[in-house]
């Protein structure tokens, strides 16, 4: 059977390696060695993340939504209640987006969950 040679496959893999270790900080970016494991930890703490920012999004919206709601007199659980019974299904995306950059569009739902929350309250009472 023949001799197989690595060299271009060694090379191929080192290369590829340390391209995705530019911008490490000293011998990481440079010495192979070092930059495998920096470069798999950093692919671990990537997949993490991916999953992190989905969850760091949510809670960020959900900020905003508070925020907003509240300067109409409603906490963020009223106002979520009062959009669910109002039959509105907008995401929290979409409503962190409006109580940020159309205060005005943002007043009209809050309006009719308002108005939701009132109609429910007195088919309660009666």
């Amino acid at each position: 059977m023949a001799r197989v040679k690595r060299g271009v496959t060694a090379h191929a893999r080192h290369k590829k390696v340390l391209d995705m270790a530019t911008g490490y900080r000293g011998r990481a970016k440079s010495s192979f060695r070092i930059a495998i494991e920096k470069v798999e930890k950093g692919l671990q703490y990537a997949y993490r993340d991916r999953r992190n920012k989905k969850r760091d999004f949510r809670g960020l919206w959900i900020q905003r939504i508070n925020a907003g709601a509240r300067e109409y007199g409603m906490t963020y659980s009223q106002f979520m209640n009062g959009i669910k019974k109002a039959g509105i299904e907008v995401d929290r995306k979409v409503l962190a987006d409006l109580a940020a950059r159309e205060p005005t569009a943002f007043k009209a739902l809050a309006d009719q969950a308002q108005a939701a929350l009132d109609q429910a309250a007195q088919a309660q009472a009666a």
